[in-house]
């Protein structure tokens, strides 16, 4: 816990320095802030209206006791070791098992499940899933990822800017040319890359927590590999009415990634994560 809290805090550490360095550098004091105003203002809305957006999105439909009284009583028994309200429940018309959380805090939360996760997984299985899914929204991850969502941008919009826009560093004494070029490039590589970094590390929290609220590390396990292998089978494609954006929400990408594609992967590598919890349900210790 206290590992991955470390890990956590550096990453958001190193995605404000970039910002500082790359904006002093690229933009000014007027280009770093021209860039944070619209970044926060545009995460902003996110943050606020994404629960409606992603759900939208998915045609994801919601459920009460009386239309889907196991699953439903499910999320509630799970909410309740977790210490946390009662989301709202969700089915998604989706034959590919998966899931997601979504909610700016856990009073204003939402877990939804495909159809195939419910047909495909046994119910230990499955309450280890949705257990990890309200762990993201005890640990408050979809409010981190916002934060480094809104300073990635930022760094985004700066280099944009600074090719579009005069608005860097003039005069005979400012940086190497060379050296702006590949700031230019780089930099928002780094940010995303850093980004990604952040979203694993969450994933790794999440089965932690999720193992402890459901009391199976085994059974998260068992559902990760599942769920990973029918990615592998059939992945999702982007066209079908799902983004590529919304993949950091799933416990498994729901979308092939490939090659370079990797080091800006979401999601830890399933095979880790499946040792990692089955040490844990040995031990006892999650490492």
């Amino acid at each position: 816990m206290i590992k991955n809290s470390m890990r956590t805090v550096f990453i958001m550490v190193m995605v404000a320095l970039l910002f500082l360095l790359v904006g002093n550098m690229l933009g000014g004091q007027t280009g770093m802030t021209i860039a944070l105003i619209i970044a926060l203002g545009m995460n902003g809305f996110s943050y606020w209206y994404s629960d409606k957006m992603v759900l939208k999105m998915y045609r994801a439909k919601e459920v009460t006791r009386e239309n889907a009284p196991r699953f439903y009583n499910m999320i509630e028994e799970l909410a309740q070791k977790a210490d946390l309200p009662m989301p709202k429940v969700y089915i998604i018309p989706q034959q590919q098992p998966n899931a997601f959380a979504t909610g700016r805090n856990p009073n204003h939360a939402a877990v939804a499940a495909t159809q195939g996760i419910l047909q495909s997984l046994n119910e230990h299985e499955l309450r280890g899933v949705m257990a990890h899914e309200l762990a993201h929204i005890k640990n408050r991850d979809i409010l981190t990822q916002t934060i480094v969502t809104t300073v990635v941008s930022a760094i985004t919009m700066i280099a944009q800017f600074a090719i579009f826009l005069p608005i860097g560093r003039g005069g005979g004494d400012g940086p190497n040319p060379i050296v702006l070029i590949l700031t230019l490039i780089l930099a928002p590589l780094a940010a995303g890359m850093l980004q990604a970094a952040l979203s694993r590390t969450r994933e790794f929290e999440a089965d932690r927590v999720g193992a402890e609220i459901c009391g199976s590390a085994e059974s998260l396990a068992n559902a990760l590999q599942k769920i990973q292998a029918s990615v592998q089978r059939s992945p999702m494609q982007a066209s079908e009415t799902a983004q590529r954006s919304t993949a950091h929400m799933f416990p498994v990408n729901p979308f092939s990634a490939r090659g370079m594609s990797k080091l800006f992967s979401t999601h830890p590598d399933t095979n880790l994560r499946i040792r990692k919890l089955m040490e844990m349900e040995k031990t006892g210790r999650y490492s």
